[in-house]
């Protein structure tokens, strides 16, 4: 090849024996193009001193090489009001952005506004990533909505059959029942489930599902009155747990839907004069980083947020691009500790 000025992406094709559009999709970092592929290309790039013209590229798709996170506000002792599992998936988000190519817009909403139409009318971002959304219920019709108007969009939440648009979620069941599974076999025989168990919270759902097909299997019926509806606060975990123990409940593990729930729950435990894990053993769900720093530090599930981050951010420039999409389901591994260990 004869020296130019500047390289173009026709240069680049020639010499990696690819299509423009190839070379096209390889420097937006879509992923259909293999990671060999992308390397050699990227390789060549960068020895040609070739340079995107983000600008020019984004004209002609019609797009505008920016993604947005929107965060939705959780209660919380704090004035962030963003639920702290979704701090270190912020990291992994923003990484797998950069790595692609694309910007990305953080935004902080509130779930009484009406975020599901702006983002869309705006074309402030090619496509959203939403972190939260409340009661599901209620933010259902907001979801479907954005599927009618073509909205590019992707969740974090339970990838369940028939929900609006593309979920990218962990395997909320298989954890729920093998943290309960790792309780029995620590001795417990009568575990409390602090958090919601309908509809209206699906993650937690699916956690309860798990929980009760744990017990099934140890031979053991679920009893409704260990129950406690709980949202994801230490407060909301220490007052289920303290309805339990006001109601003379008996019980000697706790399940809390997350690790906010369960460190609550620990709280009104050792009010209660309760010795953790020699009386009640405890785990949790998530594997926020306060969990290990808990006394005692606190058995759980954990949810792999770097893959959870380039799944999401992957997915959604899969919409952006029109490529085939599909809800995915990440797995878990149980993260034990002391909350949970009892002697002998």
């Amino acid at each position: 090849m004869t020296t130019r000025a500047k390289a173009t992406s026709l240069d680049i094709a020639h010499l990696a024996g690819v299509s423009q559009p190839t070379v096209s999709r390889a420097l937006r970092g879509s992923p259909s193009v293999s990671p060999e592929t992308r390397r050699r290309i990227l390789a060549i790039a960068r020895e040609l001193n070739y340079k995107v013209d983000k600008n020019a590229s984004s004209l002609r798709a019609g797009q505008s090489g920016t993604l947005a996170l929107l965060f939705f506000e959780d209660p919380t002792p704090d004035d962030s009001l963003i639920n702290p599992f979704f701090h270190s998936m912020l990291g992994s988000i923003t990484r797998a952005c950069a790595l692609r190519g694309y910007d990305l817009l953080v935004s902080f909403q509130q779930l009484s506004t009406d975020w599901h139409a702006d983002y869309a009318d705006s074309h402030k971002a090619d496509g959203i990533i939403l972190l939260g959304y409340g009661d599901y219920l209620e933010s259902e019709s907001r979801l479907q909505q954005l599927v009618e108007q073509g909205t590019h969009f992707v969740r974090w939440g339970a990838a369940l059959p028939g929900e609006p648009g593309i979920s990218i979620g962990c395997d909320n069941f298989q954890g729920g029942h093998d943290i309960t599974a790792h309780l029995l076999e620590s001795g417990c025989r009568r575990i409390a489930f602090l958090g919601h168990a309908s509809g209206h919270y699906p993650e937690f759902r699916e956690r309860w599902r798990g929980y009760e097909a744990a017990l099934r299997e140890a031979g053991i019926e679920p009893d409704p009155l260990l129950q406690a509806d709980a949202i994801t606060t230490e407060q909301s975990g220490y007052e289920a747990a303290r309805s339990l123990l006001d109601a003379g409940r008996p019980f000697d593990g706790v399940f809390g839907a997350s690790d906010l729930i369960a460190l609550g729950a620990m709280k009104a435990l050792r009010e209660a004069g309760l010795a953790i894990p020699g009386d009640v053993a405890v785990a949790g769900f998530d594997d926020i980083a306060m969990a290990s720093f808990a006394q005692p530090p606190l058995s759980t599930v954990q949810q792999d947020t770097k893959l959870a981050g380039e799944v999401l951010v992957e997915s959604l420039i899969r919409l952006v691009q029109r490529e085939p999409v599909e809800s995915r389901r990440l797995p878990v591994r149980l993260v034990l500790r002391e909350s949970s260990r009892r002697p002998g």
